[in-house]
């Protein structure tokens, strides 16, 4: 990548969340000149919602760095072979393999504090049989997904989750983005929606060319966005 080009940093949010989630390290990375987009994701499917997130990636006119928290994780290894991304970035995420599902990965290590918190709903698809969301006790929501951040603002992140399609969960991904473009990776250690060794493992397997560990929750873009900023400037300084 020339010196002269910036490239634009494309931030995935993950399941149970929305773009709001990363609007601290959104801020951040616009008072810094970078350009930045953070596009919907449908929480439908994982293909659907890597293909989505291609689409906005291909439309870019120059180069993309892909950063992705928790769900959005798995998003990005998938939508991030598009020819003009050029690295990518796990928060809190899951960097799965070529052929894995997220319950294949989750599944090797013991159930975060999450587990005993998700509601079944069923929802409607058109021409088919009904599909079910997975969301997060509301009242449970501030202690195992949004910890660490004003009971307000928590509040408000659980009454305005967006559910994922329990299909995501056994889609495998196919493709996986890593093997193929350098990534760099941030584990929240004091995670109580995933697993910090599901993190970990990915990660590793993944051969990340940087790992950083934050005693931080799951929502480390709210709780240490300044941490997290870094690494994603960090990331591109190092593709310069």
């Amino acid at each position: 990548m020339p010196a002269s080009v910036t490239p634009t940093i494309v931030l995935v949010h993950g399941a149970f969340a929305d773009a709001a989630g990363w609007s601290p390290v959104t801020e951040r990375l616009l008072a810094q000149g970078f350009p930045v987009l953070v596009p919907p994701v449908y929480n439908r499917s994982l293909s659907a919602d890597a293909a989505s997130v291609r689409a906005v990636v291909e439309n870019v006119d120059g180069p993309v760095l892909l950063a992705g928290h928790s769900y959005g994780g798995a998003v990005i290894t998938v939508a991030g072979v598009a020819d003009n991304v050029i690295g990518l970035v796990y928060v809190s995420g899951y960097a799965l393999e070529a052929g894995e599902s997220l319950g294949e990965l989750q599944g090797g290590f013991p159930d975060s504090d999450l587990a005993a918190h998700l509601v079944y709903t069923p929802y409607p698809v058109e021409g088919g049989e009904p599909g079910t969301d997975v969301s997060v006790e509301i009242d449970a929501f501030p202690a195992v997904f949004a910890a660490g951040l004003d009971p307000v603002r928590a509040r408000v992140f659980a009454v305005s989750q967006r559910p994922l399609s329990a299909f995501a969960f056994t889609e495998a991904a196919s493709a996986a983005a890593w093997q193929t473009r350098p990534a760099w990776g941030i584990v929240s250690a004091a995670d109580h929606t995933i697993n910090p060794e599901v993190e970990r493992f990915g990660y590793r397997r993944a051969g990340l060319r940087k790992i950083v560990e934050l005693d931080a929750p799951h929502l480390v873009m709210q709780t240490h966005p300044d941490e997290v900023t870094a690494v994603i400037i960090g990331a591109i300084a190092e593709l310069s």
